[in-house]
């Protein structure tokens, strides 16, 4: 049956009809939609850092009854065995005592080190040549010559940066002819740290 608008009654009824629907329509809006999930994941590999001294070399051999003039010579494979390049390598020396011997800068024990190709020719105390060919006998600096003792000393040239890679050091100290007779009896020990400079913060 038709509605009519002519009648009172007729225009109440149509108004309770459209008010009903509208309200159906309210209702979906409030309860229905469309869902829908997904997943992802990502594996963070974080690196490794390794940098050791091979105990393949004299470093931790004693010298004794050293004189003004006398050299001290021992060798040392430093090795990467982390699974990133790195940005150096830094050296940081320590004296088991204070004395002249390390705190003299000038007259008491100068430090140099030196890397070679492959392993230095020599054994005990040396000396110790390099006999890889395109370089020379004496190797290259990797420590120009210095005081003993340093905190975070660069060393250049190395090949060690790299992974996997392996460096020949040879490690010469030596005390001057200008160290003097206060000198006359004393003894220190020097602690070698090696340690690797990673390279800067990047996105990954």
């Amino acid at each position: 049956m038709g509605l009519s608008l002519k009648s009172t009654s007729s225009k109440v009824l149509a108004s309770a009809a459209l008010l009903a629907a509208a309200a159906g329509v309210a209702g979906m809006g409030t309860y229905g939609g469309f869902t829908a999930s997904t997943s992802a994941s990502t594996t963070v590999d974080a690196a490794r850092v390794v940098l050791t001294g091979a105990d393949a070399g004299t470093i931790s051999v004693q010298a004794a009854k050293v004189i003004p003039g006398d050299t001290m010579e021992r060798t040392l494979n430093l090795v990467n065995g982390s699974t990133i390049d790195l940005a150096g390598i830094a050296l940081t020396t320590t004296a088991s005592s204070t004395n002249l011997l390390t705190s003299d800068l000038s007259n008491g024990l100068q430090l140099q080190i030196d890397t070679c190709p492959v392993a230095w020719t020599g054994s005990g105390t040396g000396p110790y040549t390099c006999s890889a060919a395109g370089t020379p006998a004496q190797g290259t600096a990797v420590l120009a010559k210095r005081a003993v003792i340093g905190q975070n000393m660069a060393l250049s040239g190395l090949t060690s940066t790299s992974v996997g890679k392996t460096d020949f050091l040879r490690v010469k100290m030596s005390l001057p002819t200008t160290a003097n007779d206060d000198f006359q009896g004393l003894t220190n020990g020097v602690s070698f740290a090696f340690s690797a400079v990673t390279r800067g913060v990047t996105n990954k």
